[in-house]
């Protein structure tokens, strides 16, 4: 083999040895295009896993909330209407202990067993809503007449036919009043 021929196998080699080098190269590059499309992807399915993870935890969070208040409302309501029906009986007693009676063995009874359902009332939170000289409002007042009084001022309840009673902030029965003119 000559040296022209030799020189152009060389060149031959070389250019073949670059065109490897530059497909390396482009396949590197592609490997490493790949593999960052790769990681977006992932990083893209991990972000909303994640979203998804955050909105069930809120969801999860507010239904926690959400029964929580519709059981102390559930229990609420049960207790109103258990006072509700006590409240006649609680009527009757206190009328028994303010009326006149001889035997102060039947009056002591009644005392005892009015003082019980008062201190039961009292442990349920069941408060009298305020009654002769508070300022009249309709929201726990019930006014079934109006009164000429020197005695109190205009729209003062003067007079109470039957208590009114709350639970708490809610009312369970409204006072029956005369408010003054």
């Amino acid at each position: 083999m000559d040296n022209n021929e030799k020189d152009m196998i060389s060149e031959e080699n070389t250019d073949a040895e670059i065109n490897e080098e530059a497909l390396d190269e482009e396949d590197a590059a592609s490997e490493y295009n790949d593999m960052a499309v790769h990681i977006e992807e992932i990083e893209n399915a991990l972000a909303e896993a994640n979203d998804n993870y955050r909105r069930l935890f809120a969801e999860y969070d507010n239904y926690r909330k959400r029964t929580a208040k519709e059981k102390s409302e559930t229990f609420t309501n049960a207790t109103i209407k258990c006072v509700e029906e006590i409240l006649p009986v609680f009527d009757s007693f206190e009328r028994a202990v303010e009326s006149e009676c001889t035997d102060e063995n039947y009056k002591n009874g009644m005392l005892m067993i009015y003082g019980q359902l008062k201190a039961f009332f009292e442990k349920l939170d069941v408060k009298e809503v305020a009654g002769v000289g508070s300022e009249f409002d309709p929201n726990i007042h019930n006014a079934i007449s109006k009164a000429d009084s020197e005695e109190y001022a205009t729209n003062i309840v003067c007079q109470v036919y039957m208590k009114g009673y709350k639970l708490g902030d809610k009312l369970v029965r409204p006072a029956m009043v005369v408010v003054a003119n």
